[in-house]
């Protein structure tokens, strides 16, 4: 961690940052990461660390083991997905009247993080562990890599809000196919779906999440980052493209007043490395309006 970070005791997430990336690693390995309330918890206190701290540029998310998430642990049985007598709305809400699905939280806390996050999808990856990574901007797979939105076959339904994520990705009739079917399908399957971008051997995966990672980090401000982060996920619900253009010329002006537009086209005309001297935490922080408030 850094030297900005608040100190959390992690216990079944792994959370580092080095040279400007930070690293959650889903880290129950005895049970193939499978996703709980505590690492509910940790996963959201990784990403409050992240966004009030200025030295991390870009997130990696990855599995231990041979497993990215096996979703849901089952261990308590027919009972895992009953609610009676559970108080699960007193950490983080209701929505509807009901206490928020904690996948749906993880979900959203990723989507509205100010730096891009890259998922290194390391074998099993079902359930909340497939839909977990749907507000994560690029998902790269190891080639053991398989994915299974199988809520139909537990007698659920997809959470984590991926009925708007998923249709988004990979387009209505893959989503519904996937959805309805509930089956576990490769890596390849994946890719041309375009649930992921790129399919590697496994012993490469994470020098090529590090490597984009690291791309972004040395060469991009981080305002204009977390701005494009941000007008992009908020414009796949815009009416028209008119809104996109609204909210396009106001960023440039406004940026393109500032020391960051400055700063980059001297470094390309002098040909070298950009030192951006804005901070994502205090500058510009308006500039895209913000996603409603939660519950």
């Amino acid at each position: 961690m850094t030297d900005d970070s608040p100190e959390i005791d992690y216990a079944e997430i792994d959370y580092s940052v080095t040279d400007g990336v930070a690293t959650v690693v889903l880290d129950r390995e005895a049970r193939m990461n499978a996703f709980t309330g505590r690492m509910c918890d940790e996963l959201v206190a990784a990403c409050d660390a992240i966004d009030a701290d200025d030295a991390v540029r870009a997130l990696v998310v990855t599995g231990r083991g041979r497993a990215f998430c096996a979703g849901a642990d089952l261990g308590e049985g027919g009972s895992t997905f009953d609610d009676r007598g559970r108080d699960k709305a007193a950490r983080y809400g209701e929505v509807g009247g009901v206490g928020r699905d904690r996948g749906g939280v993880v979900a959203l806390r990723f989507a509205a993080l100010q730096v891009p996050v890259i998922g290194a999808i390391n074998g099993p990856a079902v359930g909340v562990g497939a839909t977990m990574t749907l507000p994560m901007d690029v998902r790269l797979a190891g080639a053991s890599a398989r994915f299974g939105f199988v809520f139909a076959r537990r007698g659920i339904v997809p959470e984590a809000a991926s009925s708007w994520f998923l249709p988004r990705v990979v387009g209505i009739a893959r989503a519904m196919e996937w959805a309805m079917t509930g089956r576990v399908f490769d890596a390849r399957e994946a890719l041309e779906g375009g649930l992921v971008s790129r399919v590697l051997p496994d012993e490469d995966l994470l020098d090529a999440a590090y490597t984009l990672a690291r791309e972004v980090a040395e060469n991009t401000s981080a305002v204009s980052v977390a701005a494009t982060r941000k007008m992009m996920w908020s414009m796949l619900s815009a009416s028209s493209p008119w809104e996109a253009h609204a909210l396009d010329s106001r960023a440039v002006v406004e940026l393109g007043r500032d020391a960051d537009a400055a700063e980059g086209v001297t470094a390309f005309l002098e040909k070298r490395a950009p030192a951006f001297p804005l901070r994502r935490t205090r500058d510009h922080t308006d500039l895209v309006p913000a996603w409603p408030a939660r519950p």
